[in-house]
């Protein structure tokens, strides 16, 4: 009879289309997925990829395979969540996905505050600047700045970001928004083109003053901070900068919301109930940095 383990094995080869790729995801050998193919393929009598110059393609017997495995993983996942959910002690391991400029400025001073308070719970940060799944367990809270909170989870919204125009503290003027064009900035990636901050840019600043480029908005404060150009920060990263000054009003509605989320299924779990409770009361402590409390420097006299 098949196992989960050849279910695994095979969804992790449709996944990459070669067996390198399936051997790194499983943290196996190549000759391991080789033989493990063979073994299953004999097993069944069917073949479940033609191989080809561009990798392993899916044959009909392969791709039924797959659909199955992808909905025992769910299965797997939806009963581990009702497990857990019924946990009863602050203890064990939590999973924490959050942004590396989160992590950075606001987020370790309160992860390590956590950890006096709940010995008992190991913290698993994951820094990712992309949205993990929390209904397949890649985390079991998120930090997060986000325009909309998903359907699927439950939590709370902290705060909306503030944004403003941050610049070196070397005597600099404050920054009229209606003449941007004058300075050279720092832009986003393309990878954050959707997001609020950076449309804002866009729409203000000409793109040939925009002089550098950089995939974070962690990065996008190392470079002002370098003296690359002016940038457009939330107030919470600019205002943690020590050597930046904000040199604009608070610009409203182009930041978004900081948001603690998890599933329906974990918050009632006494590690995630524990970290919400915390969080969210620490966080809201630094509510007017997030939402914008620095002072604007006035002009300098002529």
């Amino acid at each position: 009879m098949l196992s989960w383990d050849d279910f695994r094995y095979i969804k992790a080869i449709a996944q990459g289309r070669s067996l390198a790729s399936a051997a790194e995801e499983l943290a196996v050998n190549h000759s391991t997925v080789f033989r493990r193919l063979g073994q299953i393929e004999g097993r069944l009598g069917s073949r479940l990829f033609e191989r080809s110059r561009s990798g392993y393609a899916l044959t009909p017997c392969g791709e039924e395979m797959v659909r199955l495995a992808e909905q025992m993983e769910n299965d797997i996942v939806a009963f581990e969540r009702q497990v857990t959910g019924r946990d009863l002690r602050p203890s064990g391991e939590l999973r924490v996905t959050t942004n590396d400029a989160l992590l950075v400025h606001i987020l370790s001073d309160l992860f390590a505050g956590f950890r006096r308070s709940f010995p008992e719970i190991m913290l698993d940060v994951v820094v990712s600047n992309s949205s993990l799944n929390l209904s397949k367990r890649d985390a079991d809270v998120a930090v997060r700045a986000t325009n909309r909170a998903p359907d699927t989870l439950v939590g709370r919204r902290i705060a909306a970001f503030g944004c403003a125009v941050y610049g070196l503290e070397n005597g600099r003027d404050r920054v009229e928004l209606s003449d941007l064009g004058r300075h050279n900035w720092v832009g986003l990636g393309e990878n954050l083109a959707g997001i609020k901050i950076a449309k804002w840019l866009r729409d203000h600043v000409p793109s040939d003053r925009i002089v550098y480029r950089v995939n974070t908005v962690l990065g996008l404060a190392e470079a002002v901070e370098a003296g690359i150009g002016l940038g457009f920060l939330p107030c919470a990263i600019g205002a943690s900068t020590p050597s930046l000054v904000q040199l604009s009003d608070v610009v409203p509605d182009v930041g978004g919301d900081l948001w603690l989320l998890t599933h329906p299924d974990l918050r009632q779990t006494a590690r995630v109930r524990a970290f919400m409770d915390y969080a969210g009361a620490e966080l809201a402590k630094k509510r007017r940095l997030i939402e914008g409390g620095s002072e604007v420097r006035a002009a300098e006299p002529a």
